[in-house]
């Protein structure tokens, strides 16, 4: 038997924007519904019981609430747009500044089935990356940034731990009502429960700022200005090549040179100006985390299943994008759900998360 640890927070991050990149291939509702059953199976499994762990049921009720206004929108700005209509709604007329626009009138089952297919990938590319924020340590992910990404990655972490801390603030002032007697229930609780809870948020916020300022976040000590001002130019002309690499990568018609080359040429610039910025700050960490044969597992999983999803919608993207004119039902082929199956391989190849005191002592 393995020994409880918690896995490295990179290789989390790794296997859910794999899974997400390989949620935005598809529109096949039968695998998007796969996928967020794997996600789900995977953060059951290996999730312990910090306060991040929390907040995954907050990202699967928002997945389901942009499932909903994407089908609603297709419904408010017509969506009678193919054989099969439904229903018919009262159409408002509009000016005619406004043509193109249309409010309400008939709606069609491939507009309705178009609108829900677009949400479900958007939301499980949603509920990847809050599968990640639930099993991924946030603190132990700062520790593993380098330095030059000290100050941004402070920035995103305390960004990435707003959900979890606004989630557990909720249960527990949910649970100090019900040892007070509290009854009340739907919107008549909402008042009860929200303003403790913008309370407990401003309280975080300034124990946050005044650590931050006791360990001296934001000072960049004897750094020239002229390193300053060579490494922001190096950073943001390498973050600006690997977007203009990406685009080239991604649109079929774009030129050669701004596919490959320029992503990899902007990767090196960004490197350079990282590695630069890295010299000026010193940071030190107590026990770093290191990359074991479970990371690698996980983080292989996460890659294979893009990469399988990515030969599929090069070879064979018919199953992937259901026809909706002519309307068609989604079907499966072996290579995705193989490709869904090797992501939920992180509920076993990883290790159990650490067990909690109570169950420790016993």
């Amino acid at each position: 038997m393995r020994l409880p640890r918690q896995l490295h927070p990179g290789a989390w991050w790794l296997w859910a924007l794999g899974l997400a990149a390989a949620a935005s291939r598809t529109t096949n509702p039968l695998l998007l519904i796969m996928m967020i059953a794997a996600a789900a199976l995977v953060v059951v499994y290996r999730r312990g019981d910090a306060p991040w762990a929390l907040a995954f049921r907050m990202y699967l009720v928002l997945g389901a609430f942009i499932v909903v206004m994407r089908v609603a929108f297709r419904v408010v700005f017509g969506g009678g747009e193919g054989d099969h209509v439904l229903f018919a709604l009262p159409q408002i007329p509009l000016p005619a500044w406004a043509a193109g626009i249309r409010l309400f009138g008939p709606v069609a089952a491939e507009q309705l089935l178009g609108g829900l297919y677009d949400g479900l990938r958007l939301a499980t590319m949603l509920v990847c990356l809050g599968a990640a924020n639930a099993l991924a340590n946030p603190k132990r992910m700062l520790k593993a940034l380098p330095a030059a990404l000290h100050e941004v990655g402070v920035a995103v972490i305390v960004a990435l731990s707003v959900a979890p801390q606004l989630t557990e603030s909720v249960v527990r002032v949910r649970r100090a009502r019900l040892l007070r007697g509290g009854a009340q229930r739907g919107m008549r609780a909402l008042r009860a429960i929200v303003i403790p809870v913008l309370e407990d948020a401003l309280d975080r916020s300034l124990l946050l700022a005044a650590a931050m300022d006791s360990r001296g976040y934001g000072r960049t000590g004897g750094v020239p200005r002229r390193i300053r001002l060579v490494t922001g130019l190096l950073v943001i002309t390498g973050l600006l090549g690997v977007c203009s690499g990406v685009y080239g990568l991604l649109d079929a018609g774009a030129p050669p040179y701004l596919g490959l080359p320029m992503l990899l040429t902007g990767l090196a610039v960004a490197t350079g100006g990282f590695l630069l910025g890295g010299r000026g700050v010193r940071t030190t960490v107590y026990r770093p985390d290191r990359w074991r044969t479970a990371e690698v597992l996980v983080a292989a999983a996460g890659i294979g299943t893009g990469a399988l999803l990515y030969l599929t919608a090069r070879y064979g993207a018919t199953s992937l994008n259901p026809s909706l004119s002519p309307l068609r039902w989604p079907v499966l082929a072996p290579l995705p759900v193989t490709a869904v199956v090797v992501a939920a391989l992180p509920a076993w190849a990883a290790p159990p998360p650490p067990l909690k005191p109570v169950e420790a002592a016993a």
